[in-house]
């Protein structure tokens, strides 16, 4: 049988935890462009971090797994993750909301 394209998922993940101040919205940066995957992250007002990633069932495991452990400087203590609706023309990754 041969392989289609892989579809395309986009799921939602908010990271809590010591997640701001300490690089992790680089570190997402930089692991989701290694993955390939497209998207944006931001920090929160609460204090976590939200990211919204789309790419295929394996490239977001593998950035789940990711955001569990974070840069070293940081505290991970829960990923929440649900599905949403992948967004047309997101083709990168970025930071948003930098301040």
């Amino acid at each position: 049988m041969a392989s289609a394209e892989k579809p395309t998922l986009a799921r939602r993940f908010l990271v809590r935890g010591r997640v701001q101040g300490v690089g992790f919205r680089w570190f997402v940066e930089r692991e989701a462009s290694i993955l390939g995957i497209a998207g944006w992250v931001r920090n929160n007002h609460d204090g976590s971090v939200e990211v919204l990633a789309q790419g295929t069932r394996d490239q977001l495991l593998g950035l789940h797994s990711r955001l569990r452990e974070g840069p070293r400087a940081a505290r991970v203590d829960a990923v929440e993750v649900s599905d949403t609706a992948p967004v047309a023309g997101l083709s990168s990754f970025r930071i948003e909301g930098a301040w």
